[in-house]
């Protein structure tokens, strides 16, 4: 077993680049929102930020009262875009880039000598000098391990700008001193699982066989999960799309029915549009409206013939919203909207599907493809459905960055200031129930395996 992967972390990066281009800010907490609102949450914070205890989800009003001189800067993801680029060009000076994990996130496979571990460390102080050469305030935590998840794992035991290699004389003994959250893909659903099977610390884990893993995750997921624990290469699963989706938290201004309608409408228009650009149909869509206070969410869910028709998914939505046994808007006794989603399910390849004999696809298509080519020309949203005039008006739900695919800074970005997107569900989307688990449990910060304290449960 030998070191095979360089993992690099930017530590708190959405405000560490907000640092980095605003100078003033470099001696302040700070913390990044999706809107200037107390009843939002903040995205990311720096780190003398997350000493005050804010965290990834903590409401605004909140992080007021824990930091009285707290700075909130409006996100700027064309700004972050832009950046990822830059440092992704730095990184690939010294070492070619294998996988992009997220926009904070890279992995890069060692080869052949690059695998001693002298010449690793070598290449990841290099790194760690080329991106201080470009940018002052901008600094990244380095893992070096047997596996990208290891390594990824060693890149968070030592932050901010911390440097820790995993080599297999070290596992697992190394990895005890976790807390079984602090492991990649050990959520609160899953660490209750393992607890529910008697397993309770990374020790415990370490010490189950394979077939006990298995148990506790229902299937080869868990064998998978104690391969990479015990250092196995098991090199890049291909990844199949399931969903397609969008979700936005509703400002101040569109928390009532006529704006959460036009929201929805282009949440579902943008879901739409990536759609064809990845070349698939849906087949199914599901709606999701969480109201404020402690009001039950209103969910809905449609079937339909495979389209990727802006118009007919449209269709289905207002079919859905108008449903008179239970319509959406206004909530239950008049609550207000306060988060919307929408996914579209059931993909497919259109090539694969037997023709609809009653349908017109072709006049659709050509809607589709005009109106695609008209905003590409003259800018996003130049045309646009009139169901979404209130959203277009108040800047609402504009394109994100889903951290699972970084948009090109020469095209997407320049079209529009991309807004943030959340693959954790702790983010924009579930800000309440995770403000609430926070003001619970107060936040900690555990000592990693190399002495340094870490931000758990977070974006650093």
């Amino acid at each position: 077993m030998t070191l095979r992967s360089l993992f690099v972390d930017f530590n708190s990066y959405f405000a560490s680049v907000e640092q980095e281009v605003r100078p003033e800010l470099r001696d302040r907490p700070v913390a990044v929102v999706p809107v200037l609102a107390d009843s939002t949450c903040c995205i990311a914070a720096s780190y003398s930020a997350k000493a005050c205890g804010i965290r990834t989800g903590t409401r605004v009003s909140d992080a007021r009262a824990l930091c009285p001189g707290l700075v909130l800067c409006l996100a700027r993801p064309a700004l972050y875009v832009e950046w990822h680029h830059r440092l992704l060009e730095i990184i690939g000076r010294v070492l070619p880039i294998s996988h992009i994990g997220s926009i904070d996130e890279v992995d890069c496979e060692l080869i052949g000598s690059e695998r001693r571990r002298d010449k690793a460390e070598a290449m990841a102080r290099a790194i760690k000098r080329e991106i201080a050469g470009a940018a002052e305030f901008i600094r990244c935590s380095i893992g070096i391990a047997p596996n990208a998840f290891l390594a990824k794992t060693a890149a968070d035991m030592r932050k901010p700008d911390g440097l820790t290699v995993l080599e297999a004389g070290d596992l697992p003994q190394a990895l005890h001193a976790l807390a079984l959250r602090d492991l990649c893909g050990i959520g609160p659903a899953l660490e209750r699982r393992l607890l529910r099977h008697g397993i309770r610390s990374v020790a415990q884990l370490t010490a189950a066989d394979a077939a006990a893993l298995r148990r506790v995750w229902g299937g080869v997921e868990g064998e998978r999960f104690h391969a990479l624990l015990h250092g196995a290469w098991l090199g890049e699963r291909p990844s199949v799309r399931s969903s397609v989706g969008h979700s936005h938290v509703l400002g101040p201004e569109l928390r009532n029915a006529q704006g959460a309608r036009a929201v929805l409408q282009k949440l579902l228009s943008k879901a739409a549009l990536r759609l064809r650009r990845l070349g698939l149909h849906a087949g199914a869509l599901a709606v999701r409206v969480r109201y404020t206070g402690a009001r039950p969410r209103w969910e809905r869910d449609a079937r339909f013939a495979d389209t990727a028709s802006t118009a007919t998914l449209l269709r289905e939505l207002r079919t859905l919203l108008d449903d008179p046994a239970q319509p959406a808007l206004p909530g239950p006794r008049g609550a207000r909207p306060l988060a919307l989603s929408v996914t579209l399910h059931h993909l497919s390849d259109p090539a694969d599907a037997a023709p609809d004999l009653f349908a017109a696809p072709a006049k659709t298509n050509a809607l589709d493809t005009t109106i695609d080519r008209i905003n590409a020309r003259f800018g996003h949203n130049a045309v646009y459905f009139g169901g979404l005039s209130a959203a277009i008006r108040h800047d609402a739900a504009p394109m994100r960055i889903p951290f699972n695919r970084i948009p090109d800074s020469a095209s997407e970005a320049a079209q529009h200031e991309l807004w943030l997107q959340s693959l954790n569900r702790f983010k924009v989307a579930g800000q309440l129930a995770h403000a609430a688990a926070a003001r619970e449990r107060p936040a900690k910060l555990r000592t990693s395996a190399a002495g340094g304290p870490v931000a758990t449960g977070d974006e650093t």
